[in-house]
């Protein structure tokens, strides 16, 4: 069956309709790099193993790389830290390969030796990771220079982001220990008193209730001792929500102003019960209680009037 001439322009119209999308898509999507230098390091770092010549043996040796000295090179390329060389924060004696081993006592450069925190840091000092282990305790254990990463606008991207920060430690039994003698917490147990427990892990941060209440989202790292987290529903479910300097502080909010909503910027990812109110919704629902009573006395009112 022959395809007449109209049918045939509109396959191709649609052919040169999509190819023009996909040529613009790619011409939009973020090229992303990585100093040529550190290719030289992910040869080792970037693999589960490594391979090296043994001058004593004169063998190339195949060896299992440490785990926690293995980079994911795709979370590098999208991590803030993308553009810097290996070298930028590592001696450059690590150039020397096989690396001397008395590199791995010396001092590291650390995160506030490059970037301004004093009131991030100020925050630190309380918390009770400090507390309990003091100087040992560092920027890179929560946050990872290989990979991490701003996320602002995507919510559930963000929650994810963070929860996954503390559950790096707290739910693997074996980098917990690294740090604690302490029993790795169970955290279902903990937290049995939470009611719906998956939507609250899934819809929030760990640190919306156990930093303190006064903290901002600038400064977020004041984390207190379990038994003064939050543990009062009212404190994210009501009009006065601490959520509002919390999760949503850099949300780009979407203008609910005429709605007369509460905290309108949550409605922008979800509705929240007790911290979603409306004016309009709370004045109707005086009104009709208003009427009600009235109603009520009037009757009452009348009944004994009829009586006497």
């Amino acid at each position: 069956m022959k395809i007449v001439l109209p049918t045939k322009l509109i396959i191709i119209s649609l052919f040169l309709f999509s190819f023009h999308f996909i040529v613009q898509a790619q011409e939009n999507e973020e090229i992303l790099e990585m100093p040529e230098s550190n290719s030289t390091c992910l040869k080792c770092h970037g693999h589960k193993y490594y391979s090296f010549y043994n001058e004593n043996t004169e063998l190339t040796e195949r060896k299992l790389m440490n785990p926690y000295l293995v980079i994911d090179s795709i979370s590098y390329l999208h991590g803030e830290h993308s553009a810097l060389a290996c070298s930028d924060c590592h001696s450059e004696e690590y150039n020397t390969y096989p690396h001397n081993c008395e590199l791995k006592i010396e001092p590291k450069l650390t995160c506030v030796d490059c970037h301004a925190f004093e009131v991030i840091a100020s925050e630190v000092k309380k918390s009770v990771h400090m507390e309990a282990f003091g100087d040992v305790f560092n920027c890179e254990l929560c946050h990872d220079p290989h990979s991490n990463k701003l996320v602002k606008s995507d919510m559930a991207e963000l929650v994810q982001y963070n929860n996954n920060r503390c559950l790096n430690c707290h739910n693997d039994v074996d980098k917990y220990q690294i740090y604690t003698t302490h029993e790795n917490p169970q955290l279902i147990a903990t937290h049995d008193w939470l009611p719906n427990q998956a939507l609250h892990f899934s819809r929030v941060r760990c640190i919306e209730c156990h930093t303190a209440v006064t903290d901002t989202a600038d400064a977020v790292h004041h984390i207190v001792p379990k038994e003064q987290a939050v543990r009062n529903c009212v404190e994210c479910h009501s009009s006065n929500s601490s959520l509002r300097d919390k999760l949503y502080k850099h949300q780009s909010k979407e203008d609910r102003a005429e709605f007369n909503f509460y905290n309108s910027f949550i409605l922008n990812d979800a509705y929240m019960i007790g911290a979603n109110r409306n004016s309009y919704v709370n004045l109707i629902s005086l009104i009709i209680f208003g009427l009600t009573l009235s109603g009520i006395f009037l009757h009452t009112f009348l009944r004994i009037i009829k009586r006497k």
